[in-house]
């Protein structure tokens, strides 16, 4: 995205399906900012608390994670997903990720394919995003999702197919997605 804005919020149907999986209310939201939708009972905000470097031992997570490079923190969208799944993986946290649809990346293949248990393919193909907590900009230029990693893949089914395509992803935890190094190394 490309605006003076850091701030690009949830919007309003998200935030409350989200509120909705989660029976009310969310844990924590590693990455809120002040003009958040979110309402979460914890949200940490930079400067104060990089929701990176902060621990995520809590029930119920959301995460809309900034989608470009972080040049002062060296972080990309890649860290965030990568939190997901181990905080997911430690704690058995409950995790929601309002992320970009890039199936053909490192970090989808490494932290969505074989780690999420399912994914919604967002119906809005330009969502768009609250800015500095006002609707209406521009929409975004690329398609979104919503990633679970969780237990309960017939909860989210049911609360998200109203907002997309409901994929499960069962069937791929635990296979490891798109070549390694090594494999590439030897096609050449």
């Amino acid at each position: 995205m490309n605006s003076q804005s850091q701030e690009w919020g949830t919007p309003h149907k998200y935030a409350e399906a989200v509120r909705c999986f989660f029976g009310g209310a969310v844990a924590l939201d590693p990455c809120s900012n002040e003009y958040s939708v979110v309402h979460a009972k914890t949200e940490f905000m930079l400067p104060k608390n990089d929701g990176l470097q902060e621990d995520w031992n809590y029930p119920t997570i959301y995460v809309n994670p900034p989608y470009g490079a972080d040049r002062e923190r060296g972080t990309t969208i890649r860290d965030w997903l990568a939190k997901c799944v181990l905080t997911n993986q430690k704690y058995g946290s409950e995790i929601l990720a309002l992320v970009p649809v890039a199936t053909n990346t490192g970090h989808w293949k490494q932290s969505v394919f074989g780690k999420a248990r399912a994914v919604c393919f967002l119906y809005d193909t330009r969502l768009k995003f609250l800015e500095n907590g006002n609707g209406g900009g521009k929409g975004a230029p690329m398609a979104c999702a919503m990633v679970y990693w969780g237990r309960d893949y017939n909860k989210f089914c049911n609360v998200f197919i109203e907002y997309g395509a409901v994929a499960d992803l069962s069937g791929l935890i635990g296979t490891e997605i798109g070549p390694t190094k090594s494999q590439i190394k030897l096609q050449f």
